[in-house]
């Protein structure tokens, strides 16, 4: 069972929708379903505004976080709220993790000593449960958000199920609504998503598969509603422009539709639970082929961001404080970026000149003591050079060097 449980970590699912979409109702026949198969998950519950769930949440924000006490002291409205409450409760994701790590671990190994003892009653968890708020945007669209998804992604194969409102996507209007705002949260989280089109015990799901997969299908009800005046002609056509644009809308979500998977369910009677459980299996390994690698280098990065600016800030200290070392040599034209910067290139442009100085020093004494010499052996015994020689010696070096 160890074994097992090491190579096979719980995947964690992610429920997220619009207000009134189901997805509380959903996440209660989910989590009735893995009970019934005595696989209990653990569950996590992102909505401090909800005044009850349906089930019995093992991590609650509304523990830590009293939302209707933020909104008092911090004088915010209902979204306001639910957000300042999602930022105080993302300050304790290494809690959170740590929890999920120590819950989810695989049990020791069974000794004679234990055997019979609470060790041998543990059971890994197999799933774990998100229930998220129903202002959608609050979630997906802010840092808060962002940190509890991708801290969960980091650590367990993570799924995105995004619930679908059926009966009120009948529509082409409402539908590519929706598919517009599936995509933006496909790109933005950057996780596996399924598609959960919920309520089908109302309507049925299959027209969506259709305008899904055949291109054609959906450009007939967009035609049939055109001409019906769905979109503000009677019966004249209605919109032009509307119709244009969800028909190219419908040409570009295209290559969108193959990457995800869908499904329809009913959290009244529990029909497509067994097929929704089964895409997430798929989903989770695809998490771990295609997303996991990416999300690693991501943070390999991220790493190796951080290492060079610290690097960096303690370089500028170094020469703030007057520590000896070699100093970094500036590229031509950079501006120096703090006050010993600027000290140290002026020190070594005031030492560049000095030496040049030296040079022209040494270079004029050693041509004028050459010329000396020259002079002294053409008169032989008749006298050295006079000082209007030396100083003619002088004037070449300046003169071959100016």
């Amino acid at each position: 069972m160890a074994s097992t449980t090491t190579s096979d970590p719980p995947v964690a699912i992610v429920c997220v929708g619009m207000a009134g979409s189901g997805k509380t109702t959903f996440m209660q026949r989910i989590n009735a379903h893995l009970h019934s198969k005595k696989q209990l998950p653990y569950v996590i519950n992102l909505d401090p505004a909800v005044h009850s769930v349906p089930f019995d949440s093992n991590i609650d924000i509304r523990d830590s976080v009293n939302y209707k006490e933020v909104m008092k002291q911090y004088n915010l409205g209902p979204n306001g709220g639910i957000l300042t409450s999602l930022n105080l409760f993302a300050t304790k994701i290494d809690q959170i993790l740590a929890l999920l790590e120590k819950r989810t671990a695989p049990p020791p190994a069974p000794t004679s000593s234990t055997a019979s003892g609470p060790t041998a009653s543990h059971k890994p968890i197999k799933h774990i449960l998100v229930d998220t708020p129903g202002q959608i945007e609050v979630f997906v669209w802010s840092a808060s958000g962002d940190i509890l998804l991708n801290s969960l992604a980091s650590s367990f194969p993570t799924v995105i199920a995004y619930i679908i409102d059926t009966p009120r996507t009948t529509s082409t209007s409402t539908f590519m609504s929706n598919m517009l705002y599936a995509c933006s949260i496909l790109y933005k989280t950057k996780l596996p998503m399924i598609l959960v089109f919920n309520k089908t015990d109302a309507q049925d799901a299959e027209f969506a598969k259709e305008w899904m997969t055949d291109f054609e299908a959906f450009q007939d009800a967009l035609r049939k509603e055109e001409e019906g005046g769905s979109f503000g002609g009677e019966g004249s056509g209605g919109s032009g422009y509307l119709g244009s644009l969800l028909n190219s809308m419908s040409l570009v979500l295209e290559e969108f539709y193959r990457h995800l998977s869908v499904v329809g369910v009913s959290s009244m009677t529990g029909d497509g639970i067994d097929e929704f459980f089964e895409s997430v299996e798929e989903k989770k390994q695809e998490f771990v082929r295609d997303y996991q690698p990416e999300l690693e280098r991501r943070r390999a990065q991220r790493e190796e961001d951080k290492k060079k600016h610290r690097e960096k800030e303690l370089g500028r200290l170094m020469k703030d404080m007057n520590v000896t070392g070699p100093k970094p040599t500036s590229k031509p034209g950079e501006e120096p970026e703090t006050v010993s910067d600027a000290e140290d290139l002026d020190d070594e442009d005031q030492e560049v000149e000095m030496n040049d100085d030296d040079d022209d020093e040494t270079q004029e004494s050693g041509l004028e003591e050459r010329y000396k010499q020259a002079m002294r052996d053409s008169h032989g015994d008749e006298g050295g050079p006079s000082g209007d020689d030396f100083s003619f010696a002088r004037y070449m070096h300046k003169a071959s060097i100016g």
